[in-house]
Order: structure tokens, then sequence, then C-alpha cells
């Protein structure tokens, strides 16, 4: 299910804000922090130019959120080596998306990154 219009837009905000932060703007035809919004989740994922070809632009993935409308909580995904998801163990679910962001930026584990 969709995100509802508010909680889309609170979403982007929050989301937003916080790559245009993550990377000073001295680099950023080297490295970008982007997230995506695709129904009732959000992938925030690192980019980078492709080492043989600069002007392609390749993903990693660095953590999804995955709204659960029957509790309506959030959860949170750490990806592995080979983009696959899985529940991160550490606060992996709460009511407010804005706190797992939380948890991704201190990245106690190195899972997020590295």
């Amino acid at each position: 299910m969709p995100l509802s219009e508010f909680e889309r837009e609170r979403i982007e905000k929050l989301f937003g804000e916080y790559c245009r932060n993550k990377v000073p703007p001295h680099v950023r035809n080297q490295i970008r922090i982007e997230y995506k919004i695709s129904g009732s989740e959000v992938k925030l994922l690192e980019c980078r130019p492709r080492y043989d070809d600069p002007s392609i632009w390749t993903e990693m993935p660095v953590a999804r959120f995955k709204k659960d409308e029957k509790n309506n909580t959030w959860l949170l995904y750490c990806a592995d080596r080979n983009s696959k998801w899985h529940l991160f163990e550490s606060n992996a679910e709460n009511k407010d998306i804005e706190k797992l962001l939380t948890e991704v930026e201190r990245d106690t584990t190195g899972i997020f990154w590295g």
C-alpha cells in the first residue's frame, strides 16, 4: 500500500535533507547518497560513477525502510554483499522512521556504512 501524501512529504523532507548533508559539496562528483520511495518502502543508496565509464552512475544499497501497515511500524533492513536484504537486529522496528534513520547514521555495527 502506498504511503499517505502527508507521510510521503515528511519522508521526502527528512531523507532529502539527510542525503544533502551526508556528502560535502566538493566530492559530490565522486559520491552521492540518494533515496527512492516505492510503495510503502524507502531505499537509501550510495551512488558512484563507474570506474570504466564515469558518465554512468552505479547504485549500492545501504538501507531499506519498509512500512508494516498491520502494526503501523517501520522495519529496518540492511543489505549483504550480494545486495540481499536482511532484517537489522538492533532496533529494527519503530513507529518513527526518523529514529531508524538515526540508527543507520550511528551504524554501531558497521553494516550500513562499513
